[in-house]
């Protein structure tokens, strides 16, 4: 492999100059997506700050809980679209940008209206900026392309299961420190700390973030079959094929596409909820501080991100099926517990078990993808990324609105969405084990 920035020649052909190496591609997607994903964080103790001075009922809440999911989860779908087409740097900047925008939109209006000067119908415009602040989290489905097509197939695994579990990192750590930045800080000041953050990390992933060969030589003109051999030579295996659409349309006519999205609803759409609402659950129902809920939130989502990477080891080993099987009995576990438990100790050991079980089942689930709709996987991951992820917009306002008919105790009775949406991924996917049983040699 000649060096990045040098020019190549094939067959006695200049192709145009191309940088970077999968490692390096792999590390600039693993950093805008760990960017994007951060500012989820803050919408927990916002949501609590808010509460009182405009006067929201839990599923308003809820709802502003889960404002940055909704696009966060509903525009992974166009923008993965995009990657095929320009590779992931631009989609992965606009997304970023647009963050950008909604959380300084919400530091200036915190800083010269918090707390007084806000009137009961600032409520909407927070919801937009909060819609606004969640673009980052799309860049999630940008990131799996860019580094899907930096390398070759049998190193997707390896480098995916690295990409989802560090990016995912990010709202569990800053969910952590957040407290101390309310502290010190207060709401504003944290607001502008976050963007100060973001603006950095955007413009870092502009200097580090690269596009796989093929895109590269395609932006300088080179035309598109000289392109792709050239790429090809220098050990780039993963072109775009077709349409995307065409892709979408195939994996949307098959039901196993549909049996995933549902467990990753549950898994990963569940992970991003619980993100945001459980320093709402442990401030409301056990009286704890803020540092002590960020923490305890914090650790929650940081072990989530990590097992997704040995999730993934065990996909391989085992199967994606009875992986994502043991997985959601432990989820269900949990959930079960965090619904009966009236002590701090019991949530604590329910809060490890739901993060083990959404973890290692995030991983299974795109084990599965590949395996059970083989004919359309960049479409079947597409409905699944995106309509998946949508539980964390769904998901907190179904449990705010138990609180709100309940009252306080509603904040642990709320948990039996869970146990439900763990019952409905057991069935979906024993009934994909058992009919891959009765065709073994189905891919």
């Amino acid at each position: 492999m000649t060096r990045p920035g040098r020019e190549k020649k094939q067959e006695g052909i200049p192709v145009a100059a191309t940088k970077g190496t999968p490692a390096q591609g792999l590390a600039g997607a693993t950093l805008g997506f760990f960017i994007g994903f951060a500012a989820v964080s803050l919408f927990g103790p916002t949501a609590k700050s808010l509460k009182g001075i405009l006067e929201l009922t839990p599923l308003e809440v809820g709802l502003l809980v889960a404002a940055p999911s909704l696009s966060g989860s509903l525009l992974r779908i166009p923008f993965s679209a995009w990657v095929d087409t320009t590779g992931g740097r631009k989609p992965f900047l606009v997304l970023l940008l647009l963050s950008i925008v909604g959380m300084a939109g919400l530091f200036l209006t915190l800083h010269f209206c918090y707390p007084d000067r806000m009137p009961r119908s600032f409520y909407p415009l927070i919801l937009f900026l909060g819609v606004l602040c969640g673009c980052g989290i799309a860049t999630f489905s940008v990131g799996i392309g860019q580094v899907a097509y930096w390398y070759p197939k049998p190193r997707h695994g390896t480098a995916l299961g690295t990409y989802a579990g560090i990016g995912n990192l990010a709202p569990g750590i800053f969910t952590l420190l957040l407290p101390f930045a309310l502290v010190s800080l207060g709401l504003p000041g944290s607001y502008l700390a976050w963007l100060a953050f973001l603006v950095a990390g955007t413009g870092l992933y502009a200097v580090v973030g690269r596009n796989a060969w093929y895109f590269q030589m395609i932006e300088q003109g080179v035309p598109g079959e000289e392109a792709r051999a050239a790429s090809a030579k220098l050990g780039q295996e993963i072109f775009p094929a077709g349409s995307l659409v065409e892709s979408l349309l195939l994996s949307a006519r098959i039901w196993k596409t549909w049996a995933l999205v549902a467990v990753y609803f549950t898994t990963f759409g569940g992970f991003i909820a619980l993100t945001a609402w459980l320093p709402v659950y442990w401030i409301s129902f056990h009286s704890v501080t803020p540092v002590v809920a960020g923490t305890l939130a914090g650790a929650y989502s940081i072990l989530t991100s990590l097992v997704r990477v040995g999730g993934g080891y065990l996909s391989d080993r085992l199967g994606g099926e009875l992986t994502g099987i043991l997985a959601l009995c432990f989820m269900m576990a949990g959930a079960l517990m965090m619904t009966l438990s009236g002590t701090f100790g019991l949530s604590v050991v329910a809060e490890i078990f739901l993060a083990i079980g959404m973890g290692v089942t995030n991983a299974a689930v795109f084990k599965l993808v590949a395996q059970e709709v083989p004919e359309a996987v960049g479409g079947a991951a597409g409905w699944v990324g995106g309509l998946g992820a949508f539980g964390g917009f769904a998901i907190p306002p179904v449990m705010g609105t138990v609180v709100q008919l309940r009252g306080a105790t509603g904040y642990a009775s709320g948990f039996v969405v869970f146990v439900g949406l763990a019952v409905v991924s057991l069935l979906l996917v024993g009934v994909l084990r058992r009919k891959r049983a009765r065709n073994p040699g189905a891919m």
